[in-house]
């Protein structure tokens, strides 16, 4: 069984290097759990994605973009400001959010 290992990081964090190309990193400041949650949200939005793509379903294919946005600025890999530049109150509001709009 292989172990999966970290992404490595630019120097300030704030990206991680995958083949080359910097991604914004997941904000540090979301507890694993939640982070788990909404990695799960995540993975199951961006299946059904490929499900409404090969169903020919653009209205299912819109909301399960819609549902990879909204996981990814929850963990901080979209939107602005980016996490590093939002205050510890406005990083826990973000992914808190997120999560209960993902869990409905």
């Amino acid at each position: 069984m292989t172990q999966r290992q970290e992404p490595e990081h630019t120097p300030d964090g704030h990206h991680v290097v995958i083949r080359g190309r910097r991604w914004r990193a997941t904000d540090p400041a979301v507890p694993e759990d939640a982070a788990g949650r909404l990695r799960s949200h995540l993975m199951a939005a961006r299946s059904a994605v490929g499900a409404a793509k090969r169903a020919g379903d653009e209205a299912a294919e819109r909301a399960a973009r819609d549902r990879v946005h909204a996981a990814k600025v929850a963990l901080g890999e979209r939107g602005t400001p980016p996490w590093w530049e939002q205050s510890d109150t406005e990083r826990g509001r973000r992914w808190k959010d997120g999560l209960r709009h993902l869990d409905a």
